[in-house]
């Protein structure tokens, strides 16, 4: 794979010297997200492979262009786990691959128990805009400036450098679990949601939407049986409730359906009550995402969320030239441009993906 690196590094300075844009691609399942599409493609998936995996350690490295389906594969095979559940989009692309799942820095539904994706990164490695490979993280590099680069490699969408390799934290397969429903409106569920979350329930997953609530048990099954006593409902069928959290990953749930209205991430308190706005919600992690389908103008989305203490996100769809991301404050878009300019000094990498200005 050296010879791999060698080429990349001469692309990368040949970029550099021209100030010619690049595009950093895996396989391409999150082309959607972000704002443009800028630059020559290159395709991250010719550095691919598992470095290394020690199950006892609880530690798998690999590199960007690896398939998430094979790291998954690999980690099954000891009954551990990506417990943050990335997403594979599989509908959008041809197969999602670790520098895109970093690079996205998306959860799936056991975010609101395990943590987020940034949450389980131990180290990377990357080549910044001067054609260099650097390593953070873990006993390899010390992080300097005050930042935690490995984290903050995680949903920087590739416009910092190329996420050549990265180590995670694995976790165990729960040994039980279980998936409950629940008839309830959406105020109800929100109030529930939160007060189960002050009590030692071993929730690992909740999506409301249409007057239902589904709630996922994970762990030992005498915790799962009784917590199952506790809350209550109605019990779904195991493969049932694999699909339903599958679909909730990975947007296949008829919520998701392409309408041709906007899909809008928003991130609230999760006690946060109804949003009132103009569509169709959805409720994960606690009462702490809010999906919202929706045609209402970007700024009635994002300031309903400001009020409320979050921030809205342009997921999928819409006009981007309001922004996909909530506007940075000067503060914020500072500290993004100095980051830009210390790792990308000739701004070719993923030029405008996260902010149009960077």
């Amino acid at each position: 794979m050296d010879s791999v690196l060698e080429k990349l590094s001469e692309l990368v300075r040949a970029a550099g010297r021209a100030k010619r844009a690049l595009r950093l691609r895996g396989g391409g399942t999150k082309d959607f997200y972000g704002q443009a599409l800028e630059g020559e493609v290159h395709d991250t998936r010719g550095y691919n492979g598992i470095v290394a995996y020690e199950p006892s350690e609880l530690v798998i490295t690999a590199r960007c262009g690896t398939r998430l389906a094979d790291i998954e594969t690999a980690m099954s095979e000891h009954r551990q786990m990506l417990a943050f559940e990335p997403p594979h989009f599989a509908q959008f692309g041809s197969g999602a691959t670790l520098g895109g799942v970093i690079a996205a820095g998306l959860s799936g539904p056991r975010r609101q128990a395990a943590g987020a994706l940034r949450d389980f990164v131990l180290g990377v490695k990357i080549m910044d805009g001067r054609g260099e490979v650097l390593a953070f993280g873990g006993q390899v590099m010390k992080n300097v400036a005050g930042y935690d680069v490995s984290r903050l490699m995680a949903g920087s969408l590739g416009t910092l450098g190329i996420i050549l390799e990265v180590s995670l934290k694995a976790l165990p397969r729960p040994a039980a679990e279980a998936t409950l429903r629940l008839e309830l409106p959406e105020d109800k569920a929100i109030e529930t949601l939160n007060k189960w979350g002050g009590r030692p329930l071993p929730i690992s997953a909740s999506a409301w939407t249409g007057r239902e609530l589904g709630v996922r048990l994970s762990g030992a099954a005498s915790a799962v049986a009784a917590a199952q006593k506790k809350i209550g409902g109605e019990l779904v069928d195991a493969a049932q409730g694999e699909r339903f959290w599958a679909g909730i990953r990975e947007q296949t749930d008829p919520f998701f359906r392409d309408d041709g209205a906007p899909l809008w991430r928003v991130s609230v308190p999760s006690a946060t009550p109804p949003l009132r706005l103009p569509g169709e919600p959805l409720i994960e992690w606690g009462g702490a995402l809010r999906w919202l389908c929706s045609r209402a103008d970007a700024r009635t989305v994002r300031d309903a969320a400001k009020r409320a203490g979050g921030h809205a996100t342009l997921f999928r769809g819409g006009d981007k030239s309001v922004g996909v991301f909530q506007p940075l404050d000067p503060a914020l878009t500072k500290i993004h441009r100095e980051l830009k300019r210390e790792f990308d000094p000739q701004g070719i990498f993923n030029r405008g993906r996260m902010y149009p200005e960077l």
